[in-house]
């Protein structure tokens, strides 16, 4: 490689590496770094390397204050971009820790070197929280191929059962499903699939399954599971589900009190219809999946929610409160 492609290699990575406008730098100072790495550079190239840079998109901009020099003023992911995306990675547990530590590493890297210090000083990693699959890399991979190839796969899903002798163990089973999308949910990330032996869809967390395989058959069409017809919409799906429990679709009328509309609307989004019916109380109409999670969730608001249809929901949810109430009153 010739000097003059060398060095406005090195000079691009220098100010991807080391400069943001905190950390400004001269001609003077670049040409010295270059030089130390055994690279020659003299000032009037190094501005023509400058230029050609930023015709080629990069954003390096001259400043005078503190100092003149010269700073990467703009890169592809800004440093709130860039914490965001650690922050996700922290507080996603199905990652284990070992694959936390590189991947906060490797989005570090995304801002400056003193950016990324300054954002690991504030990382924590609750490694009691981690799951411990490390195979959860390459189980993605798979299953994202498997969805897109439109093909079945096989796999071992391990998870904690009491046994006769009530020990806590690890149980394993094998399942053959048909895979339609992946969904990271609740700091889980899940397959949502249909097992051939029934009619609708289930959804197995990623970081419990283990050995797995595309297969050379082909998936089930999952118009013949569920709803969707032309593409499966896991937005959808996943924004009627409470807690990732299955159950029944179903139309909800509920009076909810006045102080929890906030809550109401960051979970079922501002386009429901809500009515209100006095100074303390309004009714929400909903569309949701109403398994155990939605009655777990109905209950941990009290007397904030009370059901008024369907029916045999508002009957669900008064037996699951007087189960509560009767163990306490024991």
């Amino acid at each position: 490689m010739g000097n003059g492609k060398q060095r406005l290699l090195a000079t691009a990575e220098f100010f991807k590496k080391y400069t943001d406008e905190e950390h400004v730098y001269s001609t003077g100072e670049i040409c010295d770094y270059l030089n130390d790495m055994g690279i020659s550079a003299e000032r009037k190239a190094l501005y023509d390397d400058i230029q050609a840079l930023n015709q080629s998109g990069m954003d390096i901009v001259c400043t005078h204050s503190p100092k003149k020099g010269y700073f990467l003023a703009s890169r592809d992911f800004e440093e709130a971009e860039v914490r965001l995306m650690i922050d996700a990675v922290q507080a996603a547990k199905f990652i284990t820790a070992k694959k936390t530590d590189a991947l906060v590493n490797k989005i570090s890297s995304l801002a400056s070197e003193a950016q990324a210090k300054k954002l690991n000083s504030q990382v924590y990693i609750d490694r009691a929280r981690k799951r411990k699959n490390e195979e959860i890399y390459y189980t993605i991979d798979v299953l994202h191929k498997a969805v897109l190839a439109k093909k079945q796969v096989r796999f071992t899903y391990h998870h904690l059962t009491v046994s006769p002798e009530l020990e806590v163990q690890l149980s394993e089973r094998e399942f053959t499903v048909s895979p339609y999308a992946l969904i990271w949910s609740n700091d889980h990330y899940y397959l949502i699939c249909n097992n051939a032996n029934y009619d609708n869809l289930m959804h197995t967390r990623l970081d419990r399954m283990k050995k797995v395989e595309m297969l050379d058959a082909p998936v089930r069409p999952f118009s013949q599971v569920s709803k969707y017809t032309d593409r499966f919409d896991s937005a959808d799906y996943a924004g009627k589900l409470f807690n990732m429990f299955s159950g029944k679709e179903q139309r909800v009328s509920m009076r909810c009190s006045n102080r929890i509309l906030e809550e109401i609307t960051d979970r079922f989004g501002d386009s429901i219809k809500i009515t209100s019916q006095n100074a303390e109380s309004f009714t929400a109409e909903v569309v949701a999946v109403t398994g155990e999670g939605f009655v777990s969730w109905v209950l941990q608001y009290g007397s904030d929610i009370k059901i008024i249809s369907p029916q045999e929901l508002r009957t669900a949810i008064g037996n699951r409160a007087a189960e509560i109430a009767k163990i306490y009153n024991d």
